[in-house]
C-alpha cells in the first residue's frame, strides 16, 4: 500500500512529546524515548542492536527464545492470537514468534507498540513476511506516561482471539516501579506475557555488572546517545560522555551515561533556554541488570507470577513465561 495507516495515542502527540522533552532537559535526565525520536536515532539503535545484542549473535541466546516462543504458543488453544508487541523495536523476534504460530495453524493478528514511528513501521515491514496488512495494526504509544494505555490497545483486539503480550529489552529502561504498574494493568487474567530482561551474569552481582560494561561503553552507543545532544545544538567537544555503573536506593545496580560539561552551553528549545554550566552534567540513559530471583520478586509485586524461565548459557539474558494472579 502506498499508504499505511498507524494509530497514534495522545502520549506521543505533539505537545505531550514537547511537555517530556522540557522535562527531560529541566530535570537533567533525558527520557530514554528521546533516543529513538527521528529515522537517524532508529537506524543507529538497530545498528549497535545488531552488533551488541546477545539474541542476534550468540546463537544460544536466539534458542531460548525460541524456546519460550514455543511454551508460550502450547499453551494458547484457541485458534485466533493476537500478539501485542511492547515496545516492538525492529521486530525482529515478535516475526519470529508469529511465524511460529502461524505455523501451528494458528490466525494471528499483531499490534506492533513503541514510541518511535520509525520502529513501529520497521516492525510492521517484517511482519509481513508472515501475516498479511489487515491483521496488522501498527501503534505509536509511550507506556510508560500513557494515562490509560490499556484503551488504546482494547479499540484493536480482535473478537475471540487469546492475548499474547510480548515485552522484550524494555525493563533495563525504565524505573520497574513506573513501568510495571502499566504492564500489570495491561496484562488480564487469561493473557500469556513473554517478558524478557538482561542479567548480571555470575553468581556476584556486582562483579557480573561490571563484565558487561563494555556492551554499553563503546564507539556506537556513545554516538547513539550522543545524537540527543548533538541535534539540540551540543558539540562534542563541549564535554565527555561518561559510563558509570550505579547502585540505587533499592539495591539495584545499573549502567548510567551522563554527559558531563567542560564549557557552558545554552540550549534553546521553542521560547525555552536552559543552561549548563561548566561541570554540569545530564543523564542521557541508564540500564538495569537484574538477576532471574530478581525479575521473579519484582514481577510478583505487581501480582505477575513468573510459570517458566529461560536463562543463557552467558548468564546475560533470559526470558520469562508469566501470567497475571
Amino acid at each position: 500500500m502506498p499508504s499505511v495507516p498507524v494509530l497514534i495515542h495522545e502520549s506521543q502527540f505533539p505537545e505531550n512529546v514537547r511537555r517530556d522533552l522540557m522535562a527531560s532537559l529541566r530535570s537533567r535526565a533525558v527520557n530514554h524515548k528521546f533516543h529513538y525520536d527521528s529515522v537517524k536515532q532508529t537506524q543507529k539503535w538497530l545498528a549497535l542492536h545488531q552488533q551488541f545484542s546477545p539474541a542476534r549473535y550468540d546463537k544460544n541466546c536466539r534458542a531460548i527464545y525460541d524456546q519460550s516462543f514455543r511454551a508460550a504458543a502450547a499453551e494458547i488453544s484457541s485458534k485466533n492470537v493476537h500478539l501485542i508487541g511492547l515496545g516492538c523495536g525492529g521486530g525482529q523476534k515478535d516475526t519470529r514468534l508469529l511465524k511460529l504460530l502461524k505455523d501451528a495453524g494458528k490466525t494471528i493478528f499483531y499490534t506492533p507498540s513503541d514510541v518511535s514511528a520509525a520502529m513501529v513501521l520497521t516492525a510492521r515491514k517484517a511482519a509481513l513476511a508472515v501475516l498479511p496488512e489487515k491483521n496488522c495494526f501498527p501503534l505509536v504509544c509511550d507506556l510508560a506516561t500513557a494515562k490509560n494505555p490499556g484503551d488504546a490497545f482494547s479499540s484493536r483486539l480482535m473478537p475471540r482471539a487469546s492475548r499474547l503480550l510480548t515485552f522484550f529489552g524494555m525493563i533495563p529502561n525504565f524505573e520497574p516501579q513506573e513501568i510495571l504498574p502499566k504492564l500489570a494493568a495491561l496484562v488480564r487474567p487469561k493473557d500469556t506475557l513473554l517478558f524478557s530482561a538482561n542479567l548480571a551474569p555470575g553468581r556476584d552481582y556486582a562483579v557480573g555488572v561490571k563484565k558487561i560494561l563494555p556492551q554499553y561503553d563503546n564507539p556506537l552507543t556513545r554516538d547513539w546517545l550522543m545524537t540527543f545532544l548533538t541535534d539540540l545544538g551540543v558539540e562534542p567537544s563541549d564535554g565527555q560522555l561518561r559510563f558509570e555503573i550505579e547502585t540505587t536506593s533499592i539495591g539495584l545496580k545499573r549502567i548510567v551515561a551522563a554527559f558531563h560539561f567542560r564549557r557552558s552551553r545554552r540550549i534553546k528549545v521553542a521560547d525555552e533556554n536552559f543552561y549548563f554550566a561548566k561541570g554540569a552534567k545530564i543523564r542521557l540513559f541508564f540500564s538495569y541488570r537484574y538477576t532471574p530471583s530478581l525479575i521473579t520478586k519484582i514481577l510478583a509485586r505487581y501480582k505477575l507470577k513468573v510459570t517458566t524461565e529461560w536463562i543463557a548459557k552467558s548468564q546475560e539474558e533470559a526470558v520469562f513465561l508469566c501470567r497475571s494472579i
